[in-house]
């Protein structure tokens, strides 16, 4: 039973994982067409990329963290 906990707690942060980086990828998106339509400076819209790098970034810590808890079950 604590094997089925585990695998539904991976697959549950594996879903935020995907939330995270397709809201990540939409709003990268949305804010590159937005800053070029509005015609935003160039640093509003390096801020909005650093804004995104961010979320890829913490998306990437957050599977780092499911394969390290995956291994540490496997062995």
């Amino acid at each position: 039973m604590a094997e089925h906990d585990r695998n539904s707690e991976q697959a549950r942060k594996g879903r935020i994982v995907a939330i995270v980086i397709a809201g990540t990828a939409l709003f990268w998106i949305a804010a590159t067409f937005i800053g070029a339509e509005m015609g935003l400076s160039q640093r509003v819209r390096a801020l909005f990329d650093l804004i995104a790098l961010g979320g890829f970034v913490f998306a990437l810590a957050m599977i780092y963290q499911i394969w390290r808890q995956r291994q540490k079950n496997e062995g």
